[in-house]
Parts: C-alpha cells; sequence; structure tokens
C-alpha cells in the first residue's frame, strides 16, 4: 500500500473494514493498516469513505491512535480502497480483556481518564466519535497484576463534526449495546452522547455486565424509556457519576472534561493508603540512589536526558531522584544538577501515580492547575514524567521532560520517553550494583587478616 506498507496478517475487522500489521518498508517499523473497500463511484461516496482519515488528520494527543499516513488504491476489479497507516498499539482491546472478567475500580478510573481528556480535546474540536465501545479503546503496556491501564481510543470511521447534518440519514450509527438514546432516535449525536457511551463502558468494566442486553433493536429501544442499573456496591462516587453520565437528557450529563476530573478523584483516592513503612524503605533506597550524585555527573545519564530532549523536541530534560522532602536532579539537558524541595516539583506526583504523568497544558489541567508550583511558573506549559523503578519495583525517581508551551505527546512519543526511561533506570540500577559489589569487596578484605589471625590462633 502506497508504495511502502507492506500487509502482514490481519489482527482487526468490523463493517467499515479490516485492520492489518503492516511493515513500513521505508523507516523499518511496523505500523497497523486500515483497509477501507467500496464500489463508491460518485464524489460523494468517495468523500464519505475518506472521512475517516480527514477527521484522525485533524486529531494529535496521546489517548487517540495516531494517523501516519493514508491514500486511496483501486484494485484490479475496480474496487476503490482506502488505506489509513496508523501507529500500532502492542497490547489487546477492551473487549478482549473482559472477556477474562472484569476491572478494579481503580484500573477503570485511571482508563476512562485517559479516554475522557481524550474526548475533551476532539469535542474541543468540533468533533464527536459516536461509537464509543470496548472493541474500539486499545490496552497497552499492562502486565496481569498492573493497577494501571492505560488507553487509546481508536476506529474513527463514523465521527464526523459536531453539528454536521449526518451522512447516514436515518440509519443508526453507532453500536447497539454502547448507543445513546440520541441515537437511537437518529438525532445528531453531541459531545454529550460520547460521555453517555462511555458511561456504559465503565459499567460493563465494573459488573462484567451490558446495561442493555437482548438483540440489537430490542437493546437500543430499552434506553429510550430508563437509565441502566448501577448497582448501589460501587459506591456512592460511583454511582453519583455513572447516573449523571447516562441521564436521558444529553443536556444533564456531564461534560468530557468533568468526567475526567471525576475519574482523576476516583484514582487517587486511595493513593495516601500505603504503609509508612514502604514509604520509609523508598525513601531511604531514593536517598542512596541520591548520595552518587555527590561524586559529580554521570556521563551516561548526561547523554539520556540530551537525547530525550533532542528525539522529543523539548528544551528540557532531567532524571531526577525523589526523596522524602527533597528532590535531586542527577542529570539534566537545559537544567542544572542539584537538589530542591519536593514540594517545588511535579516529580513526586509522577512518582505517587507510579505509571507515567502526562499533562498537555498544566496551566488549565485540573490536576495541575490550582497547585502552587503551577501558579508561580506562568512560563510553564508542559510536562512529562515517567517513573524509574528499581530491581524491587519501588519507583525512586522520574526521567521527565518539560516545554514552555502546552503541546501534545503521540503515542510514538510517548514510547520513546518510557524507552529513554527504562534505559536511564538500568544505568542506575547498574550503578547500585556495581557500588554493593565493591562494598562487599572491601569487607572481605578487611575480614581476610582477621580470619588468617583466628586460624593461626587455632
Amino acid at each position: 500500500m502506497g508504495g511502502r506498507y507492506r500487509l502482514q496478517e490481519r489482527i482487526g475487522s468490523g463493517s467499515m473494514g479490516s485492520v492489518h500489521r503492516a511493515v513500513d518498508e521505508f523507516l523499518g517499523r511496523e505500523v497497523a493498516v486500515k483497509l477501507i473497500a467500496s464500489l463508491a463511484r460518485t464524489e460523494e461516496e468517495r468523500s464519505r469513505n475518506e472521512a475517516e482519515a480527514k477527521v484522525l488528520s485533524q486529531l494529535n494527543h496521546h489517548s487517540l491512535i495516531t494517523l501516519f499516513d493514508a491514500g486511496t488504491e483501486v484494485s484490479p476489479s475496480g474496487t476503490s480502497i482506502v488505506w489509513l497507516a496508523m501507529e500500532l498499539v502492542q497490547g489487546s482491546d477492551l473487549s478482549r480483556r473482559l472477556a477474562k472478567g472484569t476491572l478494579p475500580p481503580r484500573q477503570v478510573a485511571h482508563l476512562a481518564y485517559d479516554l475522557a481528556i481524550g474526548l475533551d480535546y476532539m469535542h474541543r474540536g468540533g468533533i464527536v466519535h459516536r461509537d464509543i465501545k470496548p472493541a474500539n479503546i486499545l490496552l497497552f503496556d499492562y502486565r496481569e497484576d498492573e493497577n494501571r491501564l492505560r488507553a487509546k481510543l481508536t476506529d474513527f470511521g463514523v465521527a464526523q463534526m459536531a453539528g454536521s447534518p449526518d451522512p447516514q440519514g436515518d440509519e443508526f450509527t453507532g453500536t447497539a449495546g454502547f448507543m445513546s438514546p440520541e441515537q437511537v432516535r437518529s438525532e445528531p449525536a453531541g459531545p454529550h452522547s460520547d460521555v453517555y457511551s462511555l458511561g456504559l463502558v465503565l459499567l460493563r468494566c465494573l459488573t462484567g455486565n451490558r446495561a442493555f442486553p437482548g438483540m440489537a433493536v430490542e437493546s437500543a429501544l430499552a434506553r429510550l424509556f430508563r437509565g441502566p442499573e448501577i448497582p448501589d456496591d460501587l459506591g456512592p462516587e460511583w454511582v453519583g457519576i455513572l447516573r449523571a453520565m447516562t441521564a436521558l437528557e444529553a443536556a444533564e450529563r456531564p461534560s468530557a472534561h468533568e468526567v475526567s476530573e471525576a475519574m482523576q478523584d476516583l484514582a487517587t483516592a486511595g493513593r495516601g493508603r500505603r504503609s509508612t513503612a514502604a514509604d520509609t524503605e523508598r525513601d531511604r533506597a531514593a536517598e542512596e540512589v541520591a548520595a552518587v550524585s555527590e561524586n559529580g555527573p554521570d556521563p551516561i545519564l548526561d547523554r539520556i536526558t540530551a537525547l530525550t530532549a533532542r528525539m522529543l523536541d523539548v528544551p528540557v530534560a532531567a532524571v531526577s531522584i525523589v526523596g522524602g522532602d527533597r528532590v535531586w536532579t542527577m542529570s539534566g539537558s537545559g537544567t542544572q544538577r542539584g537538589s530542591g524541595d519536593a514540594a517545588d516539583s511535579l516529580c513526586p506526583v509522577a512518582v505517587r501515580e507510579d505509571s507515567p504523568f502526562i499533562v498537555d497544558d498544566v496551566q488549565k489541567d485540573p490536576r495541575t492547575a490550582d497547585d502552587p508550583r503551577v501558579a508561580a511558573s506562568p512560563g510553564f506549559g508542559f510536562y512529562a514524567g515517567v517513573p524509574l523503578h528499581n530491581a524491587e519495583g519501588q519507583a525512586l525517581g522520574t526521567l521527565c521532560v518539560m516545554d514552555r508551551k502546552a503541546r501534545s505527546f503521540t503515542g510514538e512519543q510517548e514510547a520513546t520517553l518510557r524507552d529513554l526511561a527504562a534505559l536511564a533506570a538500568d544505568v542506575l540500577q547498574l550503578r547500585r550494583d556495581a557500588r554493593n559489589a565493591r562494598d562487599a569487596g572491601e569487607s572481605s578484605r578487611c575480614a581476610e587478616p582477621l580470619h588468617s589471625q583466628q586460624a593461626v590462633a587455632d
């Protein structure tokens, strides 16, 4: 496809086309290529087939799948094929994950936060997805015992500009099990329609059940007369937000931005329950690593931070270690080595998250907008930090990047930051192992004369 994308096995399919793993032979990387075949003959029909590419071309957010390239080809039979080359997410989709059972509430809150900020970005740009469902939510970088799911929204085949005429006429758009009431009535679907569908997805994650079971038409029509059943044992916070998201009247539902704020609160509700002993042990380990910085600059870490800044095109990149009340910058590009009060840095937040902490606009994001550190830095726009874990799994610090202006990371850029963070963590672990081996050797040498004397005395 396009003279550069060699198709391999099919990895997904749907009513709008199929998705294949492919190799970009020019750049030598794996991508996902979606094929949309059609017998379109008129300009209007061709325009409809190309709609997904046009929507994706306007989007650049780490919670949304990234479009690399697109084009149209005609097969020998005369079939017009629209192809989209997109980032390949190494992971399952939510539908397959839910086949294994429900998700813990905190995992659901993290997942919902990612999706809500992605939808908020889309809605602010005037785009409505219109087909939020588990199969269109990709998960990545998770383990069986992972307590932090990361998600990306994909499949924009029926997305449209908010307020645009519905190109499908009186036909259903979306998937029956997750449609909003206005979609069932074939009314224009605005941003609050996506919020409703997301609410049904979250309910499925928490309970394992479809809110409106039955055949497609039966399932779709049921929501015109009642809201979904939301179990009280989910807790008042979950019950409240889910009822609001699935209100029958669109105007009564929260915005995607308001949902993201609620999910951030739900995700962090139990964060303070770690034991004091565990905190103390982590702080001690961090301070041991930070003590090495007193020996002077580390040339390998310096190359990593310089490479990070260059590859991600940011003015500041740093490897920082977070102790109980201080942060040590062990290496920096665009910033100085040294230490400072933990209250003056966002790095402790990334360490507590124990997962990538990415803020497109620190001045507006509800997680950071009210932070005194942000208020005191009007020229601070973007922050992304990935925790650095030691061999015991403790998050001791971060590899972080900052920019003066607000911006978004693509999935590929986030993956690059994670890879570089893993490299920095390996360097710190090697330094620790070498120091322990040296200390053990010195201890052994000190003990040798005593052993010899004892042998003679015996």
